[in-house]
């Protein structure tokens, strides 16, 4: 697949304080998501994602985004498929490990297989069976579009969240 490059339509300058801008995101709340797929060659990658979304219900696209100098982004460039898996909340441990680079992500960890041969987690909140269909430049990241071809959820699990730089729980009964 060709990687897209956008048109920049933004014409202001960037902010000069990047620690600030980033300390800013982090007041949005996110879901903590393992990315699991397979390369051509049949090495298992995964990495812990925080940049996951729905794009469209019909037709069923998701996206995530990884940062071009991620060891795992030539693993993820040539995939065909991926796994979205939203981690459950007690999770803490697998962010953690699909976080860390020089290591085997999938060291200790009992493995289901899905769609092309991908290692699947058990356990999760959520999870969802693509088909990698686009791949857009974005700034210092590649996002890629998935089309859901499978998905599964476990409502009795609360999701992991992330939020100003740490993992989180959801507070029991705090819904509005």
């Amino acid at each position: 697949m060709t990687l897209v490059a956008m048109k920049e339509v933004v014409t202001a300058p960037p902010p000069t304080d990047a620690r600030a801008l980033r300390d800013a995101l982090g007041r949005f709340v996110t879901g903590v998501t393992v990315v699991t797929s397979r390369t051509k060659t049949g090495k298992a990658c995964g990495v812990t994602v925080n940049s996951f979304a729905s794009l469209s219900l019909d037709p069923p696209l998701v996206l995530w985004s990884l940062s071009l100098t991620s060891s795992s982004h030539p693993a993820f460039d040539e995939a065909t498929h991926f796994v979205v898996h939203v981690l459950a909340d007690g999770q803490e441990g697998i962010a953690r490990q699909f976080a860390r680079s020089g290591i085997d992500r999938f060291a200790g960890l009992e493995l289901d297989v899905g769609p092309e041969g991908i290692p699947v987690l058990p356990g999760v909140a959520a999870r969802f069976e693509c088909r990698t269909l686009y791949r857009y430049w974005g700034g210092d990241h590649v996002i890629f579009v998935g089309r859901v071809d499978a998905f599964d959820q476990a409502p009795d699990r609360d999701p992991l969240v992330f939020f100003s730089g740490g993992m989180r729980q959801l507070a029991p009964g705090a819904a509005l």
